[in-house]
């Protein structure tokens, strides 16, 4: 798989879709960025995962406010391809990655790793269904870890605020991008080892979600 351009035909209605919706999007959702330190607030530079706490099925939207400047691979169940229509319009249109929850195949996970190493970015919703509540943070599937790892990019943590009304402004709270070889200092060689690093992912969107709220005080 080769990087994808600045100026691509492949993605060409995506970029379309992204670039005008944009400026409505900024002026309806007035998105507002918290950012957890300076590192966070330099932006995404090569191959890496967005994590995002799910809250809705706009969230994929959503995250192309909180990095509008990159193009995003977001990746979807299965469900949303029901007929040629949608998944015409997922893959080709929204550049999305198909993956089966219940049945995870090699094919998706190469296709992942493949765009990592390429230098692009793949958004990812670890807790693998909508979160109703909003309130709690859900367990995290594994296979994050092993994209990370394999594809050699870092993790992005992001938080998305629930809108409690139609006119409140979008909040993400956004961290510092986190390598996995500093996290754990070293290799990953067991299943304790992916869970320990899950663990810590979770924290890090308790202490994002923390953060949206001591700020919305101030």
């Amino acid at each position: 798989m080769k990087k994808s351009r600045v100026l691509s035909f492949k993605y060409f209605l995506y970029d379309f879709i992204r670039i005008t919706a944009l400026i409505p999007g900024l002026i309806w959702f007035r998105p507002k960025w918290i950012y957890e330190s300076k590192e966070a607030k330099k932006g995404i530079k090569g191959g890496a995962i967005i994590l995002a706490n799910h809250i809705s099925l706009y969230d994929p939207m959503y995250l192309h406010f909180a990095y509008w400047r990159r193009r995003q691979r977001v990746i979807a169940m299965k469900e949303l391809f029901t007929n040629k229509f949608n998944r015409w319009l997922f893959t080709k249109a929204f550049r999305c990655i198909e993956i089966d929850r219940e049945n995870f195949s090699m094919n998706s996970f190469k296709e992942i790793v493949d765009n990592l190493k390429c230098g692009n970015v793949v958004s990812i919703f670890p807790e693998g269904r909508v979160n109703v509540s909003g309130e709690t943070i859900n367990s995290f599937k594994g296979g994050l870890v092993m994209m990370a790892s394999r594809g050699n990019a870092p993790i992005v943590p992001v938080f998305i605020k629930t809108r409690k009304h139609f006119y409140n402004r979008l909040v993400f709270a956004i961290g510092s991008p986190i390598h996995l070889d500093e996290l754990k200092q070293g290799p990953i060689k067991s299943t304790n080892d992916v869970k320990e690093i899950l663990c810590a992912l979770e924290n890090k969107e308790r202490e994002l979600a923390n953060l949206t709220t001591l700020k919305s005080k101030k």
